[in-house]
């Protein structure tokens, strides 16, 4: 995503810009991963036994298997043929964990009720 302006004629400071944002995303992504990882055993675990959004929290384990072999992907493949493919399926992936959340939460407080 950031790429975009990697072109712009005798401007470096995009390139700055963009390799800081995404130094700020890999940190953020991996403390999305310690909170997944918290959430397995807290929350995944206990809802799929008492059979709690199933339909939504399926999509929402779905959506982040995406996201981290994709980020996999676009880190440590480095066939160009294959990373712009790869990029806008994260970016898709993410932008699908942005609106699924909100639903998600949503939903299993509405079924708790």
């Amino acid at each position: 995503m950031s790429d975009w302006q990697k072109d712009v004629a005798g401007d470096e400071i995009w390139q700055q810009i963009a390799a800081n944002l995404l130094m700020v995303h890999g940190g953020m992504a991996m403390l999305a991963l310690l909170l997944l990882g918290a959430l397995i055993p807290l929350h995944v675990q206990r809802s799929w036994r008492s059979g709690q959004n199933l339909g939504s929290g399926s999509v929402m384990a779905a959506i982040n298997a995406v996201l981290i072999m994709t980020a996999f992907g676009l880190y440590y493949l480095g066939s160009e043929a294959v990373r712009p493919f790869m990029s806008w399926i994260h970016l898709g992936a993410g932008f699908a964990l942005a609106m699924m959340l909100p639903l998600h939460v949503w939903l299993g407080r509405r079924a708790r009720r």
